[in-house]
């Protein structure tokens, strides 16, 4: 569905432009109803994910239940945070403030296509994010190294 990285800037307002190749798919899965939200896993990451793709993340987290602190923090991270939103007419898209602050996000930003979401970082905390795990995929799985790529 989304693949790719494209480099983006927010303007002083806190929207960035979906690139035009992603519009009309967006407009197909979702009709532009998307639900902005931090990353499960990555603290300087905020992910963009169609609607109904959101609710089927959202149910999975909200069935894990309370007792575990790992899950309320995840339910906070995930459906907390979690902004309704859609492209204007230019198709730009607002970032609540509250979110571009724990993402870090100002004018330079990286937008990648991860599939069935888009996760959106601060350009700099990306680069910091591939130089450790490049330092670090001496540890891969063996699940990982399997893969054929």
């Amino acid at each position: 569905m989304y693949f790719g990285e494209t480099a983006i800037n927010l303007d002083a307002k806190g929207r960035f432009a979906i690139p035009t190749r992603y519009r009309e798919l967006i407009d197909e899965h979702c009709a532009g109803r998307m639900v902005l939200t931090h990353s499960a896993f990555d603290s300087g990451a905020l992910w963009l994910s169609p609607l109904e793709h959101w609710e089927s993340m959202r149910d999975q987290v909200l069935a894990l239940g309370t007792f575990e602190k790992a899950h309320r923090n995840l339910q906070r991270r995930l459906v907390g945070s979690a902004t309704p939103v859609e492209p204007d007419g230019s198709g730009r898209i607002q970032l609540p403030a509250t979110l571009r602050q724990v993402a870090g996000l100002e004018k330079h930003m990286v937008l990648l296509g991860m599939g069935n979401k888009f996760e959106i970082w601060n350009e700099n905390v990306l680069n910091q994010q591939r130089n450790e795990e490049v330092a670090l995929s001496d540890g891969a799985s063996e699940e990982m190294r399997n893969l054929v790529l």
